[in-house]
């Protein structure tokens, strides 16, 4: 029978290292290295937890692997962009967003922003 206690996400990367300093050290997550396993796992305010694993051949999302609600999406971004993470990622023709990345239209405000491996982050407003 299938009775789960709980779930959790999880995507590639292909290079676990450079995973592994973009998420602890740029973006400031609690990153464990699950020993033996080639995987990572990255702990967000909420308790929950994502795993990151290296993947030959990998090939980054195309759409948002991680959201991250903020209080204040100008702040997050501008907190980013002071970090050396680039949150103008898509061409106004695709999604409508401002000079800094930020989308103000059709819902909360949002910004996205990729890892070292090309996979899609998001901040939202909460």
């Amino acid at each position: 029978m299938f009775h789960p206690t709980g779930a959790y996400s999880g995507f590639a990367v292909d290079d676990l290292d450079a995973a592994h300093r973009f998420y602890a050290e740029t973006l400031g997550l609690d990153v464990d290295v699950l020993e033996g396993s080639g995987f990572l796992s990255l702990h967000v305010g909420s308790g929950a937890r994502v795993l990151v694993y290296g993947k030959p051949h990998h090939e980054p999302a195309s759409f948002t692997v991680l959201n991250f609600p903020v209080a204040d999406v100008e702040a997050a971004v501008d907190d980013l962009r002071s970090r050396g993470v680039e949150t103008k990622i898509y061409d106004d023709a695709i999604l409508p967003t401002d000079s800094r990345g930020i989308m103000r239209e059709g819902g909360p405000l949002i910004a996205w922003f990729r890892d070292p491996a090309g996979n899609v982050l998001a901040v939202l407003e909460e």
